[in-house]
This record gives C-alpha cells, structure tokens and sequence, in this order.
C-alpha cells in the first residue's frame, strides 16, 4: 500500500512512464526470449544467420542510444519516446508477419533504433519531471521494469502454446498502445534552451567530461552482473535441480523482493549517507552474490545468489540513474544518459564475454569460475566507485527544489 501511495504523489508525466516501462519490458520479455528458438526452429536458419539477426538488434540499439540521447535533448523526450514505441510496435509486427532474412533483418533494426530512442529519453524525462524526488522515481521504475521482465516470458510462454505469430503480434500490440496512450495522455516536458555548439558539439562536452566518463566505466560490474539474471543464474538453477523451470524461480524471487523492498531501501538510504557510498555498497553486494554458488551445491545457494544480487540492484541502480543528469547541463540529460549506456553496454560486453570464457572453461571441472569472475566485477566495480567518491568526483545528487507540477504545463 505504501508503494501505490508513493506513485500516486508523483505527477502524471511519472506515474504514465512507470506503466509505460511495465508494459515495454512485458512486451519485449514476451518476445525475444522466444526469438532464437523461432528463427531457428521455425524458421530453419543456421545458428550463424541467427546470431546475425539477434546481433544487428542489440547492435542497432547500444550503438545508437547517443542518437536517442541528443534527440531526447534537442526534440523533446516525448516525441522521442512516442516514437521509438511506435518503431518497436512496427519491428515487432514485421517479427510476426515475415520469414524471409530481409524482413527480418529490418525487424531487428527497427526494433533496435525503437530502444536506443526511448530509453534514454524515458529516463531523461523521468529525472526532470521527479526533481528532489529522483532516487524514489527510479526505484519505482525499478519495480516496473522487474515486474515487467517476470510477467513477459511467463505470457510469452502461454502465448506461443498457440504459436509464434501470436506472441509477436501480441507484443506489437502492446507497443501500440503504449505508443496511442502517450501521444494522448504524456505532457509534454519542460526543456532547457540548447546551446549553440550544434549535436557535435554536445558530444564532446559530454565525452570531455572526465568524471562522468570514469563513472561509466565504473559501472561495468552492474551491467555485467545484471546480465547474469538472464545467463549464469538461471543456468545455476537448472543445474542443481535438473529442471527448466527452475530458472523462473530466479526471477520470482527478485520481482518479490523487488515489489516488497524497492522503495523502503531507497528512501531509507536516501536520507543516510551519500550517494556515492551506497552504489559502492550496492556493487558488492552485487559481486557477494555470486559467492554462495560457487561455494555450495544446490538450488538454495543460487537462490540465495539472485535474492542478493536483487538486493544490491536495488541499493544501486537508483542512485546511479539519479546522479547521471548531475554531471553536466540540464540541458544534455538526455545526451548523458545516451553516452552512459552506449559506454556501460560496451564495457559490459566484454564483461560477459569474459563470463562465457570462464563458464566453458569451468565445465572442465572448475565450476566455481564463472561465479568467482562475475564476484571479481563487482568488487571492482565497487572500489571504482569508492575511489571517484573519495576524490569528490561525484554529484550530490539532485537540486533540492522539485519541478513543477507537470499537469499545470501545457501539452505538445
């Protein structure tokens, strides 16, 4: 009760973008997991032309979050996000409807651009619109977005019981009506006046930014180890129980500790200490997760492991979202958080390359390695974080006067 209460303070703009995530991370939960298997098995492509496929998404959407960042900036975030929803309604309809490569490569790209358009734009609005009430705004966007990624692939596994078209056009279906519900629903937001450098030079204010920069590198070890909820966790799980539905007990146990504890974590760390200490204490307990698999058999330590890497996300992650606008402009919010997920994404894929390498490596009889690097990545992680606090290379946080209602702005 006191987390509807806490959406129900915020402005409208917030509480919209709260659903908003809840149905993207459904929508795409509903369907790419599924994605291999249909191209592969429906479909009949090698697994060379499906790594293509999956990799042009992934491709398409870190690489072009800067471009979603700057239009977040320059155009405003609601005709940004407005339109990467529409952009994945269509990709994810063309998943649906065609079966030659052509097809469904422009499926990837488009579903691809879609996310690297309103996920910064999302965030960047959702940071100004929550003004001294950033952190509690991403915690509960936290809360949506796990909720979200636990209700997908459980619809998506009902769904595909009749088959794959009807996932997918479900899906897109979702999409469009988060695309009808903002373009009648979303205020439009206030904008600082960019400056006259041009796109171009955005960009390099932002990349000369040292601190912010350094920052993002930080934080490889939680991008890496998130990743892990979808890899080495779930993997965990199905190994000591020799069950495939095992793995969904990983996600039940972070969604209900997610919806339970989100929001009372963060507003109580908010109000002791600062926030750069507690996203160092975040990161490992984050990198402590991953210790009672590697040190005990059986399902109870994985999910102890995830139930602790949950924990860590949920001290973190919403300091980390709200610190980002605090390194520059208010006018490069958007921009900022393009650059951070273009940047972390990066670093991150090397991070879990390395995790691959030391789960092949330790089927030959080390199988506490994976788990033993991805603790390593967090540790790290943490005392990069320890050190640019130490330095004061960190904000404060957020300006203490909160923005106006939006409801009282006119709409675009």
């Amino acid at each position: 009760m006191r987390t509807w209460h806490e959406i129900r303070r915020f402005p409208l703009a917030v509480r919209l973008l709260l659903v908003n995530q809840l149905g993207v991370n459904t929508g795409f939960y509903l369907l790419i997991p599924y994605l291999a298997t249909h191209l592969t098995e429906n479909l009949g492509l090698s697994a060379a032309l499906v790594g293509v496929v999956l990799g042009v998404r992934n491709l398409s959407q870190q690489g072009l979050f800067i471009i979603g960042g700057s239009a977040s900036d320059r155009l405003g975030a609601r005709g940004v996000i407005i339109a990467g929803c529409a952009l994945r309604t269509l990709g994810f309809a063309l998943f649906a409807l065609g079966d030659g490569l052509a097809v469904l490569l422009a499926a990837s790209v488009l579903s691809g651009v879609a996310g690297a358009l309103f996920n910064p734009a999302v965030r960047a609005y959702l940071a100004q619109e929550a003004g001294e009430r950033r952190a509690e705004a991403f915690a509960l966007f936290n809360v949506f977005a796990t909720t979200g990624a636990l209700i997908g692939p459980l619809l998506g596994s009902v769904l595909l019981l009749v088959d794959f078209r009807t996932s997918a056009l479900t899906a897109a279906g979702i999409f469009a009506v988060l695309t009808v519900a903002q373009a009648l629903v979303l205020p439009a937001e206030r904008r600082a006046e960019p400056s006259g450098s041009g796109v171009l030079g955005d960009w390099r204010e932002v990349l000369g930014n040292r601190a912010f920069l350094a920052f993002a590198l930080a934080m490889v070890g939680m991008f890496t180890l998130e990743n892990q909820l979808y890899l080495l966790l779930p993997d965990g799980a199905r190994d000591a129980t020799g069950w495939d539905g095992a793995a969904g007990l990983v996600f039940l146990v972070g969604t209900v500790a997610n919806l339970a504890l989100q929001l009372r974590i963060t507003r109580t760390l908010k109000s002791s200490g600062s926030r750069g200490r507690w996203i160092a204490v975040g990161l490992a307990v984050m990198g402590l997760a991953f210790l009672p698999p590697a040190l005990l058999p059986g399902l109870a330590p994985v999910l102890a492991g995830a139930l602790l890497l949950y924990t860590g996300v949920m001290i973190a992650q919403p300091f980390v979202m709200e610190l980002i606008p605090g390194f520059g402009r208010p006018g490069l919010t958007g921009t900022y958080f393009g650059i951070f997920y273009v940047v972390s994404g990066v670093t991150a894929a090397v991070g879990n390359a390395a995790v691959g390498w030391a789960m092949d490596t330790g089927e030959g009889g080390a199988a506490w390695l994976p788990w033993l690097c991805c603790a390593l990545f967090g540790l790290a992680s943490a005392l990069g974080v320890t050190w640019l606090h130490r330095r004061g290379a960190l904000p404060a946080g957020p300006a203490p006067e909160a923005a106006a209602p939006v409801e009282q702005r006119s709409r675009a």
